[in-house]
C-alpha cells in the first residue's frame, strides 16, 4: 500500500515511487528523524543559545564539563546494544520479546553502575568542588531511565521510528518552556541540569504509552540469561569501542576543564554544539537505512555493494558543503548565535567543523563492519583514536588552548573513523570506496539499480 504522503509530492516523484512500497518506507522514516532533528535543532538552537547566553562562558563550561565527564562512562549504560538488538529482531522477530526483555535488564544494570562509579569518582576528583558533584551525579541519573530506550530499538527494526520521534519530542517540547521558564525566573545552574533529567524521564514514560498503543506490551519481555550473555558476547568489543568512542569525543572538554578552566570550555563547547547539529543527518540516514541494508546483504551481495557506495557519495557530498560553507563564514556564525562573549569560538569553529566529514564518511564503513560481524574492528579503530586524541591534547591544549583541542579533535576522528579501516584486510575495500565516493561522489549517485 502506498504511504500517505506520496500523494502530496509532485507527480513525477509520484510515478517513481509509486509501488515501491519498500523506498516508501525507508523515505517515511528518515522523514520522521529528519523531522525530529530538525525540530530539535531549531528549538533547540533557540533555547539553547539562549541558556549559554544567560549562564555565560563560565557556568556555561561547568555545565559541559560535567555533561562531557559522564559521557565518558556512557559506554556502560549503553553496552553498546543498540545496532546488536536492531540486527537481532530483524534476523529473529519470532523472539523479539526475548531480545527486548533481555536488553532492558542489560541496560538498566549498566546505568545504575553509570551512575554509581560517576559520583564516586568524580568524589574523589573534586573533593572541595560540590557544584560539580551535584551536576554529574544528576546527568549521569539519566542513564538508568534511558534503559527504556529499548522500545525505539524495536521501532527502529519495524522501520517506525515516527513513534520515538513523538515520544521524545513531546518531552523535548515541555522541557524546552521550563528552560525558558528558567531563565525568565533567573534560576541557578543546577536547576538546568534537573530539567535535563526530567527530559529523558518524561521521553521514557511516552515511549511506553506509544508502544503500548501500537498493541505491544512490555509485560511480554522475557529476560534470558542466555539472551543476555549472547548479547554481551556480540557486543563486548562495542562498548570498549564506545568507552573509546567517549574518550575521543569528550575527553577535549574534560582536559581543557582541567588544564585550562571552565570559560575555555564554554567558548570551546558552542564551537562543538554547531558542528554535531549536523551529524543528525548521518546518525539520521544510518538509523534508517541499517535494517535495508541487511536485507540487500542477505539477498543480493552485487545490489548491496551498490548500495554501499551511493550512501558513501550521499554522505560525503553533503558533509563537504556543510565543512567549507562553515568555515568560510564561522565568525559571523558565533557573532549571530552566540554573541560576542563567544567571539573566540570563531576559529576554534572553522577548524572542528571538518569533524563533520570525518563523522559522515565513517558511517557507511561502521554499517559493514556490523553486518559482517566485524565488531572488534570498531574497536582497535577506536581506542588508536583515543589515544591519539589524548596525546594531541597534552600537547595542543596548553599550547592553543581550545584552538588545540579542535585540531586533536580532527584528527583523531578522521583516524579512527576511516585511514585506520585501510589497515585491515577485512575493510581495505570498503575504505577505497568511501575513497572513490569522495573523488568521484556524482559518477555513484546517478548510477541506476
Amino acid at each position: 500500500m502506498n504511504q500517505v504522503w506520496l500523494h502530496i509530492l509532485p507527480p513525477f516523484i509520484q510515478t517513481r515511487l509509486n509501488g515501491r512500497y519498500k523506498l516508501q518506507k525507508i523515505l517515511g522514516n528518515a522523514g520522521w528523524l529528519f523531522f525530529d532533528k530538525i525540530l530539535r535543532l531549531g528549538v533547540g538552537l533557540i533555547v539553547g543559545v539562549w541558556v549559554a547566553r544567560y549562564l555565560g562562558p563560565e557556568q556555561y563550561g561547568a555545565l559541559n564539563f560535567a555533561t562531557a565527564f559522564v559521557a565518558l562512562f556512557g559506554a556502560f549504560a549503553t553496552l553498546g546494544l543498540e545496532q546488536i538488538v536492531v540486527r537481532d529482531i530483524v534476523k529473529e522477530p519470532h523472539s523479539s520479546d526475548e531480545i527486548l526483555g533481555s536488553a532492558f535488564v542489560l541496560k538498566l544494570i549498566g546505568g545504575i553502575f553509570t551512575l554509581v562509579i560517576t559520583v564516586a569518582i568524580i568524589s574523589l576528583i573534586r573533593v572541595t568542588d560540590t557544584l560539580t558533584r551535584w551536576l554529574v551525579g544528576i546527568i549521569a541519573a539519566g542513564f538508568v531511565f534511558q534503559a527504556f530506550d529499548t522500545i525505539d530499538f524495536f521501532f527502529q527494526s519495524q522501520i517506525q521510528s515516527k513513534y520515538t520521534v513523538y515520544s521524545k519530542n513531546c518531552a523535548f517540547i515541555i522541557v524546552s518552556l521550563i528552560k525558558i521558564a528558567l531563565i525568565l525566573t533567573r534560576a541557578p545552574l543546577l536547576a538546568f541540569a534537573w530539567v535535563g533529567l526530567a527530559e529523558i524521564i518524561l521521553g521514557s514514560m511516552f515511549m511506553i504509552i506509544a508502544y503500548y498503543i501500537n498493541h505491544y506490551s512490555i509485560r511480554k519481555w522475557r529476560a534470558r540469561f542466555r539472551t543476555m550473555k549472547r548479547l554481551l558476547a556480540d557486543s563486548w568489543s562495542l562498548i570498549l569501542a564506545g568507552i573509546a568512542i567517549m574518550i575521543y569525543v569528550k575527553v577535549d572538554q574534560v582536559m581543557l576543564g582541567d588544564m585550562i578552566g571552565n570559560k575555555d570550555v564554554g567558548t570551546y563547547a558552542v564551537a562543538v554544539k554547531i558542528s554535531e547539529v549536523w551529524y543528525f543527518m548521518a546518525i539520521s540516514i544510518s538509523s534508517t537505512v541499517f535494517p535495508v541494508m541487511i536485507e540487500y546483504k542477505k539477498k543480493d551481495e552485487a545490489l548491496f555493494h551498490l548500495q554501499f557506495q551511493r550512501l558513501c557519495s550521499i554522505l560525503a557530498s553533503i558533509s563537504i558543503i556543510i565543512a567549507i560553507a562553515t568555515m568560510f563564514f564561522s565568525h559571523k556564525l558565533i557573532q549571530l548565535i552566540y554573541g560576542y562573549r563567544y567571539l573566540d569560538a570563531a576559529p576554534i569553529l572553522s577548524v572542528h567543523i571538518w569533524s563533520v566529514f570525518f563523522v559522515f564518511i565513517a558511517i557507511p564503513i561502521s554499517m559493514l563492519v556490523m553486518i559482517n560481524g566485524l565488531q572488534k574492528l570498531i574497536l582497535v579503530s577506536t581506542v588508536i583514536g583515543a589515544i591519539i586524541n589524548v596525546l594531541l591534547n597534552l600537547f595542543l591544549i596548553p599550547l592553543y588552548s581550545g584552538f588545540g583541542a579542535a585540531i586533536a579533535t580532527v584528527v583523531s576522528y578522521g583516524v579512527a573513523g576511516y585511514f585506520s579501516y585501510f589497515i585491515f584486510p577485512e575493510t581495505r575495500n570498503a575504505a577505497l570506496m568511501t575513497a572513490k565516493s569522495v573523488v568521484f561522489p556524482w559518477r555513484y549517485l546517478v548510477t541506476k539499480v
